[in-house]
């Protein structure tokens, strides 16, 4: 059931993931400072799972509430915002009922908090947002449980791996948030090497892509460090930055070693808000002819 508060002209729109927790209610703080940038309305979801073949139904994860006090307090908590928004109730499993919002809503982002796993080995740790990413190409807006500031960032940081990418239509959403920031924008490169710097290179594939256009000067960064998540996490600390953008590619995401997996690390341990947009490998080039030697002679097959 979807509750109306408000008349919401046809503008762009941010998808909140609540369930009333702490965290929750720091993610929908960030999103009403994003909302008021994009000038954007707010579709604030719950996911209302009541069902007694939910796989989760006996493990205490679950809300007792009914679906009727669940209603109301969604509306009290959306009606308290300063920005135009839309209350929804789903019911099912969340995987779902969120594709089922996209699809009506075609939001910009989907934002949500991340739940604190700090004590929790990564192999064992799991979170919405990780769900979201394999079961769909979403751009998700994740915000760390033990975030301070809620406004808009001052400086964002994009982390590019330096290989070819190809985006879809959510790179202009990308584009359209960033340039809405108004914020510097520095693109992080990580390599094990200190003398081997390819952050020139990073920067002319995130631009090949477009992600950069109607962008002011993106500036490069170079961190020289073994590990891609810990480089970008050590750069985040060292230029101050209140955002990290990742381009998360499907091997990624659904890496055979959950260690491997930059993005999953990332959302895990942030001490700022990511911003994950999904993108897909580029097409392999073809390879020229190989060729064969016959008599001292080049010839291609």
């Amino acid at each position: 059931m979807r509750i109306r508060l408000v008349h919401i002209a046809m503008c762009p729109t941010l998808l909140v993931l609540t369930d009333f927790s702490a965290g929750a209610n720091r993610s929908l703080k960030v999103a009403v400072n994003f909302a008021h940038l994009l000038e954007a309305q707010l579709v604030v979801l719950h996911v209302h799972r009541d069902s007694l073949l939910d796989p989760e139904r006996f493990t205490g994860k679950l809300s007792g509430e009914s679906y009727e006090v669940t209603m109301r307090a969604l509306h009290s908590l959306v009606r308290q915002l300063p920005v135009p928004a839309l209350a929804e109730v789903g019911q099912g499993l969340l995987p779902d009922v969120v594709a089922d919002a996209i699809r009506r809503y075609h939001p910009l982002l989907v934002v949500l908090s991340r739940p604190d796993a700090e004590n929790i080995p990564d192999e064992l740790a799991t979170t919405t947002a990780l769900q979201l990413l394999r079961s769909s190409s979403f751009p998700l807006l994740v915000v760390p449980p033990a975030t301070t500031k809620m406004t808009a960032p001052r400086h964002v940081l994009l982390a590019a791996d330096g290989g070819e990418f190809g985006v879809d239509e959510h790179g202009d959403a990308l584009r359209h948030v960033l340039a809405a920031l108004h914020a510097p924008v520095t693109l992080v490169h990580v390599t094990e090497s200190a003398t081997h710097h390819t952050a020139a290179q990073a920067y002319e594939t995130v631009a090949g892509a477009g992600l950069t256009r109607d962008l002011p000067r993106v500036s490069t960064s170079h961190i020289c460090h073994a590990s891609p998540a810990q480089g970008l996490l050590q750069a985040v600390a060292e230029q101050r930055a209140d955002l990290l953008v990742v381009l998360a590619r499907p091997r990624s995401v659904w890496g055979e070693l959950f260690h491997r997996s930059v993005t999953a690390q990332l959302l895990l341990h942030s001490p700022v808000p990511v911003l994950v947009l999904p993108v897909q490998n580029a097409p392999a080039r073809k390879r020229p002819p190989r060729p064969t030697e016959t008599d001292g002679l080049l010839y291609s097959i």
